[in-house]
């Protein structure tokens, strides 16, 4: 039978190759023949045949790519014949089962990790024990670290040198202060996201002089391989990618309580720092010069304990310089947002219902990106003016009550607590995907749904199904935390003004006369948000104007700056 078969495809072709002007059958040639033309072509279609089956399934090499079998087959056949009956047995010794997951749910998988080009380490022997548990030591036999793997030091060294080239600024400012070592003899101790960008923020500060110790402000967020690197090179650096809440606190914990190690300079996101050294280790306020918090949570605490008469030293507000807010608040958000979506859920965003809570400068450009890929957008909002610009801007204001069993989408970023409660929880629609693009966790009740009558399903890294008992299930990303950077990865460029802010910001406390400032939350001078702007310009190729004396005299300005009053709102 398989020979009838074999002689029908051969004929078949070989009809094909017949000349136009007379009877197939009359002038058919032997196909057996190897001087044939059409033994040649068979010849092709099963070699052809076998290169396919033998690239059925893809390796996918962490570090050569996807490439690997295509090149080890060609290398493999290269110099021998293939016989006809080859396919069948080739195809018969690849796997029968790829594994759990489709090719397609693991490229989207390794999409989601924080590094690119660092092999991911999920299904390692040694994810099963935890950071705290390892005895670790850099090259140079340094251990004053608790990372995930101190071997992926390399491929976090690539990552930070990518970093590099988009924060111009910061290069700068590094080059421009290195001789004078503006922060010599200061020590900072951090607590932030853990990415290659901060890992420039730190050696720069390094450069200049500091010493630093840092812990992560996301369980989510930090690169195991930039981690790594920093270890690697000598920092005191405790954070990996899943830890538990006890070891979040735990790793703030060693970067605070090391003997013989005093801070005097403190880099905030979110409070939690400075909420550990106010309850467990109050005395180290003694020597503090500064906090420097850059989170609207962490603001929001730092204005409550001044309130209180509690904040026992100066403390500067990075979240609301003008630099922070109107660009890494408004335009990172704008392009994280759907790249932490697409991420993590593959969602087409055309003609999807999405409901975003709050109109800040974060939910304008979750808003603003939305909108462009033909989301039907809803916001709401507490503070009319907000909802004003909302309604200017072409979106619908409304109570969440109003939309919340129709929408695709919720996304909160608003920086308060429980705004989407059990109550809308219970009434959104099967599928709904539930975010938050706010620093805090307390915008969506999640301890609310761990309850006996609901069943947690985890789908992939930072995705989970939340399932009601009539089988109606939501989407819940990254537990309630921050998605962007917990899901997906965020504009160098921008992060490089928040950096820089950031820099510029410690060095003002350090170098401050005593007296200068007092036991309150400040802002950034003006003068060193224009400078933080203006170091970014050249990256544009921008010139800036530059007025005359008479203009100047006119407008009653320097003609080097400030060159709006602390109350102008940009």
């Amino acid at each position: 039978m398989n020979e009838e078969l074999e002689l029908t495809e051969r004929r078949h072709v070989s009809s094909l190759m017949a000349p136009t002007g007379g009877s197939a059958m009359e002038e058919q040639e032997d196909v057996n023949s190897p001087q044939s033309s059409s033994f040649s072509i068979l010849k092709m279609l099963e070699a052809a045949a076998v290169r396919r089956a033998v690239n059925i399934t893809p390796y996918y090499d962490r570090q050569e790519g996807w490439n690997r079998s295509i090149t080890e087959a060609a290398r493999t056949n290269r110099g021998r014949q293939i016989q006809p009956g080859e396919q069948k047995q080739e195809f018969n010794k690849r796997p029968a089962k790829i594994g759990r997951r489709s090719l397609s749910r693991s490229v989207s998988q390794s999409s989601t990790e924080s590094f690119s080009s660092a092999p991911s380490d999920s299904d390692s022997a040694d994810d099963e024990v935890s950071p705290r548990e390892k005895m670790q030591k850099n090259s140079k036999g340094g251990s004053d670290f608790c990372i995930k793997n101190i071997k992926q030091a390399e491929f976090g060294r690539r990552e930070i040198e990518i970093a590099e080239q988009e924060m111009v600024a910061l290069m700068t400012l590094r080059k421009r202060a290195r001789s004078e070592k503006p922060l010599a003899g200061a020590k900072i101790v951090g607590c932030t996201h853990i990415t290659s960008q901060t890992a420039v923020l730190m050696e720069t500060l390094a450069a200049l002089g500091a010493q630093c110790r840092w812990a992560a402000c996301n369980i989510y967020s930090t690169q195991n391989a930039v981690a790594a690197a920093l270890a690697e090179r000598g920092f005191p650096v405790f954070a990996w990618k899943g830890e538990s809440e006890d070891d979040f606190w735990w790793c703030i914990d060693r970067c605070v309580s090391l003997d013989g190690w005093q801070a005097n300079l403190v880099l905030d996101d979110g409070g939690d720092l400075t909420h550990c050294i106010y309850k467990k280790y109050p005395n180290v306020f003694k020597y503090i010069k500064g906090i420097v918090e850059e989170s609207v949570t962490g603001v929001h605490r730092l204005y409550q304990l001044s309130k209180a008469g509690k904040l026992c030293v100066p403390a500067m507000n990075v979240n609301d310089s003008v630099t922070k807010q109107k660009f890494d608040n408004l335009y990172c958000c704008r392009e994280s947002i759907l790249d932490g979506l697409k991420r993590t859920t593959d969602v087409m965003f055309g003609g999807k219902q999405v409901v975003v809570c709050g109109y800040g400068e974060v939910g304008k450009g979750c808003c603003a990106a939305l909108k462009a890929l033909g989301s039907i957008v809803y916001v709401t909002e507490i503070d009319p003016i907000c909802a004003l610009q909302a309604c200017m801007d072409g979106f619908r204001v409304v109570k969440l009550s109003q939309v919340i069993r129709h929408v695709d989408i919720v996304i909160t970023c608003t920086g308060n607590k429980n705004v989407v409660g059990r109550e809308y929880l219970d009434r959104m629609k099967n599928g709904c995907i539930v975010c938050n693009m706010g620093h805090s966790n307390t915008e969506i009740d999640v301890a609310s749904l761990h309850t006996p009558e609901l069943t947690w399903e985890h789908v992939r890294p930072q995705v989970d199904h939340v399932i009601w008992p009539d089988g109606k299930k939501i989407i819940l990303l990254a537990e309630g935390r921050l998605l962007n950077l917990s899901c997906s990865t965020v504009p160098t460029f921008v992060l490089s003004i928040t950096a820089t802010t950031q820099a510029l910001a410690l060095i003002e406390l350090y170098n401050a006369t005593e007296g200068r400032y007092k036991q309150d939350v400040y802002l950034l001078p003006k003068k060193m948000d224009e400078y933080v702007a203006s170091l970014h310009l050249p990256a544009f190729d921008a010139h800036l104007t530059e007025l005359t004396d008479e203009q100047a005299k006119y407008l009653n300005l320097n003609k080097n700056g400030p060159f709006k009053p602390n109350y102008y709102r940009y």
